[in-house]
Formats: structure tokens, C-alpha cells, sequence
């Protein structure tokens, strides 16, 4: 039983709990100006980087709040 757990954990539980630190700092450390993608595909440029949330321009008109846990990705220019 002790061998499934240590088998499960290395093949499932550590490499999840890596991504979800590399996501939370990738999140943090946004900054104003960056690219963004959302989990829906929405492209966007980061204006603010608040505590749960990123307010982001979509077009020249358009801002909207994003919660943190919701952005993909971020683009490299």
C-alpha cells in the first residue's frame, strides 16, 4: 500500500503541485504591458496587477477584471 501511495504521489501529486507554483508565479509576477491568455482564449494586455484579480485592456475601449486563476498563459513579444 505504502509503495502505490509513493508511486501515486510521484507520478500525480508532485508534478500538479509543481505546475500550480510555476502558474502562481508566473501570475505574480505579471506587470503592466504584458500579454496575457485567458483559459477561454481571450488575448489581452495586462494594465493592472491587483491582489485576485488583473484588469486587462482587450482593445482600446474595452478593460475588463480577471480573476488570476483564469489566465493560460502569459505571451512572450
Amino acid at each position: 500500500m505504502i509503495i502505490i501511495f509513493v508511486i501515486f504521489y510521484f507520478l500525480i501529486i508532485r508534478p500538479q503541485q509543481q505546475q500550480q507554483k510555476k502558474h502562481k508565479e508566473m501570475v505574480e509576477g505579471l506587470k503592466k504591458g504584458d500579454k496575457i491568455v485567458t483559459s477561454g482564449g481571450i488575448i489581452a494586455e495586462v494594465v493592472k496587477n491587483e491582489e485576485n484579480y488583473i484588469k486587462a485592456k482587450i482593445n482600446e475601449t474595452t478593460e475588463v477584471k480577471l480573476d488570476k486563476n483564469f489566465i493560460a498563459k502569459k505571451l512572450e513579444s
